[in-house]
């Protein structure tokens, strides 16, 4: 990685204070050079402006902080909202520049059209002069394009701050309203060494959504396509887009258990590390009841188990384990499994793939996706669901992390649905099924598929009780259970003794 010390070397690197978008500049943003940062008003420019600028003071750079569109007491109160304090860093704003050249001209009312560029360019040098700052921001570039006669003066203009900035060692960020008439100021960004965009999408339920995206940064492999963010307390967050190939090779599998030997015999011997398992079937099957079986046996071997809940609430899961015979709740207070409920309208989804991310670093041997339901609602469509959850396998895998997701399917009886299919992404499928039989609702368990050894291809009945997950014998002398209205091929003794 370049180095980030010594800000008076031309190859250092300024971090922004923001860990996820240094990690798609690959560190930061290089020094001494122009970028212009690009957003709608409201999408977080300001934050990450302040955020870099604070920074900078942290490792001793000066920093000064222009704003032409805002006051001081709004630059304030958005660093109070963040819990930040500016008694370090320099703010000049407009109206002060307004009362200087007011004071030169002897006029008594002005408006930016009316103030000269030259006038305003001075008095702006006159302050960096004053401050000596090595990171400024200005806020916003549309103010000083209101100011030139031409576009041709304009981009004149730029030019010129930019070579005095680069003269005086100087890394600046150009903030503009790219909802302007023409979509943005291609003058700047033509001459800036890099552009940031920070969008926000408005959803048809649930909060606002952000996303940043490093349009260019000359002679910088950084992370290009988009990456989510949002801002919380503290300022912006951005997560990078996961690319399961950076993260090194993949550890060894090792088959483990589930605890249960009925349905480590469907499995052919149980799940292996770093594969995931879909647990597949209509609503009350038992899915979660199923992965809750698989969290409390890797709990019990002294496994961290992450479980994050889209749908279920948090107290009622823990009274049914308990009612099952699993010691969850215990395993929940020592810390061995983490439960958290996720509200898909308010998560972005890379800030949960981030979540995932900081799980594999504390050391997560399992992790439970309940329902995938709930985590497509948080995508905008499926097709980059499938992409996303591609590579975060991919990653779980690397790590040697098991994956556990369920869906489920629409309907109950007869011809199922799936909102998304992802049989083909994972290593093994097990589906359960609803079945009537002796006008009783029953249900049946089977394996579809299992890539780490040689599963059954039968089809079971599945209970679960006081006593825990029971797994029955084949239902052999039944034909079409899979539709949900089988037909008894066997002998009548045989069914009273199944009744």
């Amino acid at each position: 990685m370049p180095p980030t010390a010594a800000p008076d070397d031309l190859d250092a690197i300024t971090p922004t204070g923001i860990s996820g978008l240094d990690h798609i500049l690959r560190g930061g943003l290089p020094a001494h050079r122009l970028y212009l940062l690009r957003g709608e008003p409201g999408a977080g420019k300001t934050t990450l402006a302040l955020q870099y600028l604070l920074a900078g003071i942290q490792a001793g750079e000066a920093g000064l902080y222009i704003t032409l569109s805002e006051t001081r007491d709004e630059v304030e109160a958005v660093a109070r909202s963040h819990g930040w304090n500016l008694d370090r860093l320099a703010i000049f704003e407009l109206s002060a520049l307004e009362a200087q050249l007011q004071q030169e001209e002897q006029n008594t009312v002005f408006h930016p059209s009316e103030i000269e560029l030259n006038q305003t360019t001075a008095a702006l040098i006159a302050k960096i002069e004053e401050v000596k700052p090595r990171r400024v921001a200005v806020d916003s570039l549309s103010e000083l394009r209101l100011l030139a006669d031409s576009a041709l003066r304009y981009r004149r203009q730029m030019l010129s701050l930019k070579q005095y900035f680069a003269g005086k060692k100087i890394t600046v960020l150009m903030l503009d309203d790219h909802a302007t008439p023409g979509g943005g100021d291609l003058h700047v960004q033509s001459i800036a060494h890099g552009v940031i965009r920070i969008e926000q999408l408005a959803t048809d339920y649930g909060a606002k959504r952000r996303r940043l995206e490093v349009m260019k940064l000359r002679g910088v492999d950084f992370l290009a396509g988009y990456h989510d963010a949002t801002i919380v307390h503290g300022g912006l967050q951005v997560f990078p887009r996961l690319i399961a190939s950076d993260h090194g090779p993949a550890r060894d599998l090792e088959p483990l258990k589930t605890g249960n030997a009925q349905i480590d015999e469907l499995l052919g011997g149980g799940l292996e590390r770093g594969t995931s398992c879909l647990l597949l079937g209509p609503a009350g099957t038992g899915k979660s009841t199923l992965a809750l079986q698989f969290a409390v046996a890797a709990a019990k071997r002294g496994e961290k188990v992450f479980f994050y809940l889209f749908e279920e609430n948090q107290e009622l899961l823990l009274r049914r384990g308990e009612a099952l015979g699993m010691p969850i709740r215990q395993f929940v207070n020592d810390g061995t499994i983490s439960l958290r409920r996720i509200d898909p309208a308010e998560i972005v989804p890379g800030q949960f793939v981030h979540l995932v991310q900081r799980n594999v670093e504390d050391e997560a041997r399992m992790i439970v996706i309940d329902s995938m339901n709930g985590y497509m609602h948080a995508m905008p469509a499926t097709k980059f669901l499938v992409i996303q959850l591609h590579e975060l396998q991919a990653f779980l895998a690397h790590h040697g992390v098991i994956t556990l997701m369920t869906v489920a399917q629409h309907g109950f009886v007869g011809n199922m649905h799936s909102p998304v299919d992802l049989t083909y992404l994972t290593d093994a499928v097990l589906l359960l099924r609803y079945f009537e039989q002796g006008g009783e609702i029953r249900k049946a368990i089977s394996v579809l598929k299992n890539r780490s050894g040689r599963h059954e291809a039968t089809i079971r009945e599945f209970t679960f009780n006081e006593k825990g997950l029971q797994v029955g014998e084949p239902l052999s002398d039944f034909h079409g259970v899979l539709t949900g209205v089988p037909s008894y091929t066997g002998s009548a003794e045989k069914m009273i003794r199944r009744s």
